[in-house]
């Protein structure tokens, strides 16, 4: 059984900052990736951010340049460093993981950015 716990959402006005953070626990083995994701009112999830099992990453183009994705492997913890929000941001965001080719989904936590 795999857990994922998602931290740091909240509200935040437009140009400032959050850390989510994802906290994994259970049996970890064999992670193929992990990543954020992130659902706004009415639309689809989408990917934000994703980090492979070598340390590539690859991020969606409405992100790229304001937010870093990161992980410690000791603490399996994977983290979403988030600058220059923009209203468009606001969802909630889940953290994901690949594992063994199964995946897992955290709970979720809201940002909303205010204008």
């Amino acid at each position: 059984q795999v857990q994922l716990v998602e931290s740091g959402g909240g509200l935040v006005q437009a140009g400032g900052s959050l850390r989510l953070s994802c906290a994994a626990s259970g049996s970890i083995f064999s992670i193929n990736a992990m990543g954020w994701y992130r659902q706004a009112p009415g639309k689809q999830r989408e990917l934000v951010a994703r980090i492979h099992s070598g340390g590539s990453t690859n991020y969606a183009a409405s992100v790229k340049g304001r937010f870093t994705i990161s992980r410690d492997n000791a603490k399996n913890t994977m983290y979403l460093q988030m600058d220059s929000l923009k209203p468009e941001d606001t969802a909630v965001y889940y953290c994901h993981i690949l594992m063994n080719y199964n995946n897992y989904w955290g709970q979720g936590t809201q940002v909303t950015v205010s204008s």
